[in-house]
């Protein structure tokens, strides 16, 4: 975000500042979407969405998409730009959805090769009910843990694997307590970047102008230096021990249909059918 911060301000010639506040500074996710829609905070980023619109979570939904390409033209697609608007409505805009990247299955057991390898694996879950229906219908028990204590539940059996994306899995170290990563690409995670709608329409068409470029800019910047990273950790991890292997996706796709099915009864089947259609071209 410094570099988003930096652009607005060199655009505006100073007349509009970005205050960055990283690490969880101002508190974790939730709460975040909550100040930002109060004015407390004009600028969120993060994967909670119930706060904003409960339907953002479905971009979640297992194998929507086959690779960040996929990902990268539906979210640059007057579909996706749709779909993000949904925040408007509740006082929010939508600037991005960003990478938080393609989530694997990681565990200390063995490699997952087929859909029994996850039978009766205690897999820890972020706070998303498509997650942890997906992981449901994988066949794995899904549980809730905070992030913080991921590692020593790993360490001490509480769990028996992730399913991670990879920046985290390494930059947390998991892979010291959970040794075989099966690339599965089986859901995108956004890191949805948004601001107070009020706070947005104050400014001027100018500064808003500034704003909506740094955004673009920032955006392409990251999707740029996505390859290299991954490309970069997995070859490390490697080094340390860590066994991956590439997943067939075929047999989980279809084993994780029925989640489909599942929050068309929450969202709507035409919600979900259109959004499966779009982001898939069918």
């Amino acid at each position: 975000m410094t570099r988003f911060a930096a652009e607005v301000s060199a655009e505006t010639k100073g007349e509009l500042n970005v205050q960055v506040y990283p690490d969880g500074q101002l508190g974790d996710e939730a709460p975040i979407v909550d100040s930002v829609g109060a004015g407390a905070i004009d600028i969120g980023l993060g994967g909670s969405t119930d706060g904003i619109d409960p339907r953002l979570n479905a971009l979640s939904l297992p194998f929507l998409f086959e690779d960040s390409v996929a990902v990268h033209a539906y979210l640059d697609s007057a579909a996706g730009k749709k779909f993000l608007s949904m925040g408007q409505d509740h006082g929010f805009v939508m600037l991005s959805a960003l990478d938080s990247g393609f989530r694997q299955f990681a565990n200390s057991k063995h490699p997952i090769i087929q859909p029994a390898d996850l039978s009766g694996l205690k897999i820890r879950t972020p706070p998303n009910p498509v997650i942890l229906a997906t992981i449901k219908q994988l066949g794995g028990l899904g549980q809730s843990i905070p992030f913080g204590e991921v590692y020593t539940s790993l360490q001490s059996g509480v769990v028996d694997g992730v399913e991670p994306e990879l920046r985290d899995f390494y930059d947390q170290k998991w892979y010291e307590v959970a040794k075989y990563v099966s690339l599965s690409n089986y859901v995108w995670s956004a890191n949805f970047w948004f601001i107070n709608k009020d706070k947005y329409e104050s400014l001027s068409a100018t500064d808003r102008a500034a704003l909506d470029k740094a955004v673009v800019d920032t955006t392409a910047w990251y999707r740029s230096q996505l390859e290299a990273v991954y490309s970069k950790i997995q070859q490390e991890m490697q080094g340390k021990g860590v066994k991956f292997n590439d997943v067939n996706p075929r047999p989980f796709r279809e084993l994780s249909n029925p989640v489909y099915a599942q929050f068309g009864k929450v969202w709507g089947e035409d919600f979900v059918s259109q959004l499966r259609h779009d982001a898939q071209g069918e």
